[in-house]
């Protein structure tokens, strides 16, 4: 649980406080998480309508003489993208993660660590030339 979890009113009281706490008893079955590849389709396309917003705004509000025009169109387009990046769309999650099963995962042995004896040590014209810079 984060800082704020812990320590809000509510969690003092004994209520536990998270998203689910604040969402309707339907939204439990929700899946609030996202792939990786949903991440940077989302991040794509947040930058490309911020840039598209940006110049569209600077164009009207040059076109029109207007700065509240140039605000208002990217307030408009940052809304925008915020509709459409922000929630979970089921677009974003085309590519879930399969995770291995822990019974699964004990069957197959750990990767073992090997420490070589053999240290490297720096000569003495390596190590002056590596104060030198």
């Amino acid at each position: 649980m984060s800082y704020f979890t812990q320590n809000s009113l509510l969690s003092f009281l004994g209520y536990p406080v998270s998203l689910q706490t604040f969402l309707p008893l339907s939204a439990p079955s929700l899946h609030f998480t996202m792939d990786w590849q949903g991440q940077k389709l989302a991040e794509q396309i947040m930058q490309i309508m911020l840039l598209v917003f940006a110049v569209t705004a600077f164009v009207a509000g040059y076109v029109l003489g207007s700065f509240q025009m140039m605000v208002l169109v990217y307030a408009g387009g940052v809304t925008l993208t915020g509709l459409i990046t922000i929630p979970n769309w089921p677009f974003f999650n085309r590519h879930p993660l399969n995770w291995l099963d822990p019974s699964e995962a004990e069957k197959h042995p750990k990767p073992q660590v090997t420490v070589s004896s053999k240290k490297k040590g720096f000569k003495r014209h390596q190590l002056v030339f590596y104060y030198c810079r």
